[in-house]
Parts: structure tokens; C-alpha cells; sequence
């Protein structure tokens, strides 16, 4: 069974933080549904209804969680996610101790 670390909480917790805004969701999911050639900024924001500082903020709070690079290409600022594997983990994270502390239950009922 997988022992959960201070610092997989942390990371964990991190990553939850950056998902817990509706229009930082939004912009990830543009991302991921972009796949990993990623989009320029501009179109980013067309595609989300997110424009100027609050869009370079909300993909610099996705950036420091680790769920999307930002890399300048000529004039323009391409954003993809990079996020596939984290999500992936963070679903683990969610699910890794499912059900240990159940006296007698089966999985999936609930009283």
C-alpha cells in the first residue's frame, strides 16, 4: 500500500489549489483539449473569455503548480499543459486509500 509523504500532500495540495478556481480549470482544460503543441496566449484567451493580466495570472498560478509551461517562441508565448501524468497521480493521490478505514462495508455502499 502507497504511504502518503508530507511532501506528496503538499504537492498534492498545491496542485488542488490551482484546480480550485472555475476560470483556472477552464483554462487547463483548453489546454489539455489543445494537446501538447499547447496555444499561443492570445488564442488561450479567446477560447477561455479570459484576457490580459488575469489570464497571465491565472496560467502563472497553473505554471508554479507544475500543470502548464509557458515558452516564448519569436513574439509569441505558447502555454501548453503538461499536466497528463499529474492529474493522473493526483487521481491516485484521491483514490490510494480508498476505503482502508472501513469497518465491515463493501466498497460502494454507503449507509
Amino acid at each position: 500500500m502507497n504511504q502518503i509523504t508530507d511532501t506528496s500532500l503538499e504537492d498534492a495540495a498545491q496542485a488542488f489549489a490551482a484546480l480550485g478556481s472555475e476560470q483556472r480549470l477552464g483554462v487547463l482544460r483548453a489546454l489539455v483539449r489543445s494537446g501538447p503543441a499547447g496555444l499561443p496566449i492570445g488564442e488561450l484567451g479567446q477560447i477561455t473569455g479570459i484576457t490580459g493580466a488575469t489570464l497571465t495570472h491565472h496560467v502563472k498560478f497553473l505554471a508554479h503548480a507544475g500543470l502548464v509551461t509557458q515558452t516564448r517562441q519569436g513574439r509569441s508565448i505558447i502555454c501548453a499543459a503538461v499536466a497528463y501524468d499529474m492529474v493522473q497521480r493526483l487521481s491516485e493521490f484521491l483514490l490510494s486509500e480508498c476505503c482502508v478505514d472501513a469497518k465491515g462495508e463493501k466498497h460502494g455502499t454507503h449507509k
